[in-house]
């Protein structure tokens, strides 16, 4: 029995060592062998370094992202005197000026104030006198009674006498107006109070 098991502790002692012998054999031939595909790109030729220095010596990486012209090539560079040069960009227009801010309402105000108005040459060129009349009467009494209601009413009325017809009549007048749109404004005001009047254009 102890021989038997003897025997077998050598057999798995000398497989071991043979294994590794394989093994080590193995590696040995890997590393001294050159691998294609690997090796094959590896081995440059000595003139090969200075052709791809010379290649990549005017290369900008960043010639597509940059938004400003590349520098020029030296052909470029050399171009003969005599050709077109290159259309210069056109001069940006300056922004024309903003009109200036008017104000409506003061030269509204400067024109009401500096030239008088329509109205105003109508009334210093007027040559008339201007009555409004509340009635003509036969007697005395019943012209001073519209009097005294236009009083009450807050009119100044005035009584004047004139003959017509050989006759005397009695006129109910406020005035006089040195123009005719005062007489026509307080023309309206009488007629507000229901009172019929008369527009009278007298030359002095």
């Amino acid at each position: 029995m102890k021989r038997h098991l003897g025997g077998t502790l050598l057999g798995f002692i000398i497989g071991l060592l043979v294994g590794l012998g394989v093994a080590l054999a193995v590696a040995v031939y890997v590393t001294k062998v050159p691998v294609p595909l690997v090796d094959r790109g590896v081995q440059r030729k000595p003139g090969q370094d200075a052709i791809e220095a010379e290649r990549n010596k005017d290369w900008n990486p960043n010639a597509a992202l940059s938004s400003r012209p590349a520098a020029p090539t030296p052909a470029e560079a050399t171009a003969p005197a005599g050709s077109a040069p290159a259309a210069a960009p056109a001069p940006a227009q300056a922004p024309s000026p903003a009109p200036a801010a008017t104000d409506p309402l003061g030269e509204l105000i400067q024109q009401r104030t500096t030239s008088p108005g329509p109205v105003a040459s109508v009334q210093a060129s007027d040559p008339f006198t201007y009555f409004v009349q509340v009635g003509a009467f036969r007697g005395a009494d019943e012209a001073e009674a519209q009097r005294a209601r236009l009083a009450m009413l807050g009119f100044d009325a005035k009584v004047s006498e004139r003959e017509q017809a050989g006759r005397p009549v009695f006129r109910v007048r406020l005035g006089p107006y040195s123009n005719k749109a005062d007489a026509e404004q307080q023309q309206e005001r009488l007629k507000g109070q229901g009172l019929e009047t008369a527009l009278v254009r007298v030359q002095p």
